[in-house]
């Protein structure tokens, strides 16, 4: 991490995961009322599968943040996971991953994040690779809170700091403001249409936020 500015960071332990595990991509999210905001990513597909996750709703990191435990889906081409998440299995095959592993940033009784590594062929992690991946994890979130934040920001809070890596998806939150002004409902409706919306359009939910926040689209004219 040596001379990295606090935004490097998230990226370049990614792609230390990649050359310690057998993935060719990995990704670590912030999790906030159930939408998880991406830090950094190893490369654009692992960036990529990762918006897919927070646009559907439903996937691996979101089960994994849930349960504070890790979620090994090691074959997203058939079987159970396929199963498990259908939508999310098969745009993410699409994109050329074939199996996600989320392990939860934090502990027992807090998770803040999730970590994701992405394979391109099915397969398990063995007892030593998840040990390793678990370390990884580990050292996320250590590096992550460790960080001189008031470098970046100028303020001492731990919250503003992390707000501070996940600025680029500012227009979420504020989309899903205006949606639930536009509508007259709560957050975790205004986030479900946002995300049904990308999902109809085959864009992501931040691509479609940047419409709502410029005024080009309006979910009160969809009624």
């Amino acid at each position: 991490m040596s001379g990295a500015g606090p935004g490097e960071v998230p990226e370049r332990l990614c792609r230390v995961a990649v050359d310690l595990l057998p993935v060719v991509g990995a990704s670590v999210s912030l999790h906030s009322d159930g939408m998880p905001v991406q830090l950094g990513a190893s490369g654009p597909r692992a960036a990529y599968v990762t918006e897919i996750q927070a646009t559907l709703g439903d996937s691996p990191c979101q089960w994994a943040a849930r349960s504070r435990s890790p979620v090994l889906a090691g074959d997203l081409t058939t079987g159970g996971d396929a199963a498990r998440w259908p939508v999310f299995a098969q745009q993410a095959t699409a994109a050329g991953v074939s199996a996600v592993y989320s392990l939860p940033l934090g502990d027992a009784q807090v998770c803040v994040g999730t970590l994701d590594l992405y394979g391109d062929t099915p397969g398990t992690l063995t007892r030593g690779e998840l040990r390793t991946a678990r370390l990884v994890a580990g050292m996320m979130t250590i590096a992550l809170m460790a960080l001189p934040h008031e470098e970046a920001t100028g303020e001492q809070d731990e919250d503003v700091w992390l707000g501070g890596l996940a600025a680029d998806h500012d227009p979420l939150y504020q989309a899903a403001g205006m949606i639930m002004a536009q509508l007259a409902v709560g957050a975790d409706e205004a986030l479900a249409r946002l995300r049904a919306h990308a999902f109809a359009q085959g864009r992501t939910a931040l691509d479609v936020s940047h419409d709502v926040v410029a005024h080009r689209l309006r979910f009160d004219d969809d009624e």
